[in-house]
């Protein structure tokens, strides 16, 4: 293991954990709000009990695969699933679509969840805990998915959980400080970071899973991502020119 190939798949990990931990943050807190946080925490403990599990599974499942498959396999998932982040980004870059909001997400979820109270008022406990469940684990699936992908194929698992349980206990202390939506955190722009690094993560192991020999080895990680960057920024420029006419 070098810093090279370290310090990206540590970002990676970091910086699309964070995104999802925001995400997810904001539903926590809706139910929090309604409820109480014995029913907001009691769900998020279960999904976050989930999420251990999975990786409690898939863990040792991939490391008796072969390694090129898993490399080529790998490869092309990361490759998709940093394609569809950084799509997304330039778009709302663009303004093409709206950028999301954590404010008026947090007050859609609360309204929700307030007419759920009206309506069954008894099975209120139930539908926040589990509204708070679901969050934790649809958001937690696609950290997990990043971290076991970009850890597994470079046997960077160590640094990669770290970089993610780093960013999930940053937003969880700063939600139970504040008690309010994160809105100042630059999704989009960690979303386009995140799928800068998530596409040449893929483009790497694709190659390395085809027998590509990388020229400088790990060091093409960093070249692949600023082409990424790169190609992104022109992609937006002309997406917005796009909109503007």
């Amino acid at each position: 293991m070098t810093w090279t190939s370290a310090a990206p798949a540590v970002s990676a990990a970091f910086l699309s954990s964070l995104v999802e931990a925001v995400e997810a943050l904001t539903v926590v807190l809706s139910v929090a709000v309604v409820r109480g946080w014995k029913a907001a925490g009691r769900g998020a403990l279960a999904g976050l009990a989930s999420l251990l599990l999975i990786v409690l599974l898939a863990g040792p499942l991939l490391g008796s695969l072969p390694v090129r498959p898993l490399e080529l396999a790998i490869g092309v998932l990361l490759l998709l699933f940093g394609m569809r982040w950084l799509r997304k980004a330039i778009l709302r870059a663009a303004g093409a679509i709206p950028m999301r909001d954590e404010a008026a997400t947090f007050l859609a979820e609360t309204q929700a969840l307030q007419g759920t109270a009206r309506d069954r008022a008894r099975r209120l406990g139930w539908t926040a805990g589990l509204a708070s469940y679901k969050a934790v684990l649809l958001e937690g699936l696609e950290v997990v998915f990043v971290v076991i992908s970009v850890g597994a194929a470079g046997h960077l698992l160590v640094p990669a959980s770290l970089g993610a349980l780093a960013a999930c206990a940053l937003i969880a202390a700063l939600g139970a400080a504040v008690q309010r939506p994160l809105t100042r955190v630059p999704e989009n722009a960690l979303k386009f970071a995140v799928g800068v690094m998530l596409s040449a993560f893929g483009v790497f192991w694709v190659g390395e899973g085809l027998g590509v020999a990388w020229q400088g080895g790990d060091l093409s990680i960093p070249a692949v991502a600023a082409m990424f960057l790169a190609v992104s920024g022109l992609a937006t420029v002309a997406q917005k020119r796009e909109v503007e006419i």
